[in-house]
């Protein structure tokens, strides 16, 4: 989700395209939380890891 999120925000940067901006920043930072929640060990919706 964070590769996903910097590959949309580098498109939307090069291309001028404002909601790819928008849409990588929000990938960009759940992917974050989901890997913080995930690396201290709690369960996230039933899953302990997010890939």
């Amino acid at each position: 989700m964070i590769i996903l999120g910097i590959i949309l925000l580098i498109i939307g940067l090069v291309a001028s395209i404002s909601i790819l901006v928008t849409i990588g920043i929000i990938l960009i930072v759940v992917g974050l939380i989901l890997s913080l929640l995930g690396a201290t060990g709690r369960a996230i919706g039933g899953r302990k890891t997010w890939y």
